[in-house]
């Protein structure tokens, strides 16, 4: 078995990596943690998505294609050039709603709502915020994060941030986590139906 995609790709995604590339952002989702993401998505029909750090859409690409017609997906990202590139591409999606907003702040201004599917593609939500974040997950719902395996762009301290919230992953009560050596190091949750 390859790790090559032999799937289409989602229509913008050719248009959004281009303009990723020529602005500089050197973070986006690669292609097979995207095809997973994908695949997760059609396993919620109907469901409310979260994304946690739109970077300029490429992730948000496949999210939408997995998703069905009466599913919704909110995403944020605190830098608006990232953002614009993601509105340009996707934001005529009437199931998408990109919202500018600081992680902290969009988290605990949105503490009451519920999702079935949370990827956590920043900080807020993986290294910062995760209880509140997890309280947000519906039983049943999928917590998905990637970037878990060394990164060559991984700062001075950051292996160890990652090790410490595996560790956390793993000490809850409440969900069920599978860690895969997919793409960039991917981690897989549900929240128990406790």
């Amino acid at each position: 078995m390859n790790d090559t995609i032999n799937q289409p790709l989602p229509q913008a995604y050719h248009a959004i990596a281009e303009e990723t590339r020529q602005f500089g952002f050197t973070m986006p989702s690669d292609v097979q943690t995207c095809a997973l993401l994908r695949t997760l998505a059609a396993s919620k029909p109907a469901g409310r998505f979260l994304e946690l750090g739109t970077g300029s859409g490429l992730a948000t690409a496949w999210v939408l294609d997995g998703m069905d017609g009466d599913a919704t997906l909110v995403s944020f990202d605190h830098d608006d050039a990232l953002l614009a590139i993601a509105r340009k591409y996707l934001g005529h999606d009437k199931r998408l709603s990109l919202v500018l907003s600081d992680g902290a702040e969009w988290v605990h201004t949105n503490a009451g709502q519920s999702f079935d599917f949370i990827f956590a593609d920043t900080w807020h939500g993986k290294y910062l915020l995760l209880d509140e974040v997890l309280a947000m997950l519906r039983p049943g719902g999928l917590y998905i994060v990637d970037d878990m395996l060394p990164q060559p762009n991984w700062p001075e301290g950051h292996q160890e941030k990652a090790f410490e919230f595996v560790r956390r992953l793993e000490s809850r009560g409440d969900l069920w986590i599978a860690k895969q050596h997919w793409a960039t190091g991917m981690i897989i949750g549900v929240k128990r139906c406790i």
